[in-house]
């Protein structure tokens, strides 16, 4: 079995995280996973279904908590420190070694763009969190599929600008820009105002990426749609578990 990432609609870390719970990854082990990170301080989340443009799709968020006491406080986390929190997570090695793997590529990206060591760079807690979460249940969904192969359509992106810790960025943002580059992903401009591929969306992308197209004939048995939270004309990733062992 393998699956095709149809990112018409871009990519992001929750979008891709809703579509493989939407195409029947297991939550529980998703849940149990999230629950041993022992961050509950930090962050809560909710899985739910909504509604785009009249179509059912999950929708998965991340909640972050600030602290009271000091709500101008962030923690900063390299990717030493990241890695140090999966280890203790109740996963399977694989999906930690993904996981590792996915967050990797967005270090490595920021270090370029910053020019930094990639010890050096920093994940604000406000920014980072989410990232997280959302890069670890991504390791353990894909896991727990296990599909032989994953394919990508081009990876759609907007225009524009968008607002982050540094400031005012155009579209793609500076990290998008350095992995698709450096991956040599395929990539497609469309007419929708925005940010479409966010660094996460496209380190997924990067880790998963071989090359490879998909064959002419295939037969779907699946397909997971994952709701974004960006407002454009159509925000939804696809996810197909397809077939490929046709004589068409």
């Amino acid at each position: 079995m393998n699956l095709y990432f149809e990112c018409n609609s871009g990519i992001s870390g929750d979008m891709t995280v809703a579509a493989l719970i939407d195409l029947g990854a297991d939550v529980e082990k998703l849940k149990r996973a999230l629950n041993s990170m022992n961050l509950n301080d930090e962050f809560s989340f909710e899985i739910k279904d909504v509604l785009v443009n009249s179509i059912k799709a999950k929708d998965f968020n991340v909640i972050l908590h600030h602290n009271e006491k000091n709500p101008h406080h962030h923690t900063h986390r390299n990717l030493n420190d990241i890695n140090k929190i999966i280890d203790l997570i109740d996963m399977s090695k694989n999906a930690k070694n993904i996981s590792k793997g996915v967050f990797k590529i967005v270090a490595e990206a920021e270090a370029r763009v910053h020019n930094k060591n990639i010890d050096e760079v920093h994940f604000h807690e406000i920014g980072a969190i989410d990232s997280i979460v959302d890069i670890v249940s991504f390791g353990v969904l894909y896991d727990n599929i296990n599909p032989t192969k994953s394919y990508f359509s081009a990876l759609c992106e907007g225009y524009g600008t968008v607002e982050c810790a540094h400031g005012t960025l155009n579209v793609p943002v500076p990290a998008v820009v350095e992995i698709v580059s450096k991956y040599k992903l395929p990539v497609k401009f469309v007419d929708n105002e925005g940010e479409m591929v966010t660094p996460t969306g496209a380190a997924i992308a990067a880790f998963l990426y071989n090359g490879e197209k998909l064959k002419n004939g295939f037969i779907i048995e699946k397909a997971g749609c994952g709701a974004g939270k960006r407002k454009y004309k159509n925000p939804v990733l696809r996810i197909m578990k397809i077939k490929e062992d046709l004589c068409i």
